[in-house]
């Protein structure tokens, strides 16, 4: 029996009108055999996690080079958890410092990319995290 592809939502919200590297993870997500769904530029948390529960997803991951990072990612964890999927791998990249990224991820953001990072490396952090959680759900 083959396993199931790892759905993953790529979202763009806010102002931020660039979308050239979100388009890039996605495809190459996509490329390495995961289910991708790009929910296109200026989202709303909202609409981001609407689209995740309605596409049932494993991951999201935030595109998000405006510097809203600190608002934005919490309040898509916000609604994540609001929601009852809090099980989903909220993750991404851009424009972030070091610094912000500490807080985002001991809220409970997973890992995030900054410019230049190759794609492999995010490709690897959610199969990783997705063979984790496959395994803690076995022995449940």
């Amino acid at each position: 029996m083959s396993e199931r592809k790892i759905r993953v939502l790529v979202g763009k919200p806010g102002l931020d009108g660039h979308d050239r590297g979100a388009k890039v993870v996605a495809a190459a997500l996509r490329d390495a055999g995961m289910e991708v769904i790009y929910t296109g530029l200026h989202q709303t948390p909202d609409q981001i996690v609407n689209a995740a529960v309605q596409e049932d997803v494993d991951v999201v991951a935030l595109s998000i080079l405006s510097g809203a990072h600190m608002t934005l990612f919490p309040r898509v964890l916000e609604l994540l958890r609001e929601a009852g999927a809090d099980h989903v791998l909220l993750t991404g990249g851009g424009i972030i410092s070091s610094e912000d990224m500490e807080k985002l991820q001991a809220m409970g953001v997973g890992r995030l990319f900054g410019p230049g990072t190759p794609t492999a490396d995010a490709i690897s952090y959610i199969r990783e995290w997705f063979a984790e959680q496959r395994a803690r759900e076995d022995e449940a």
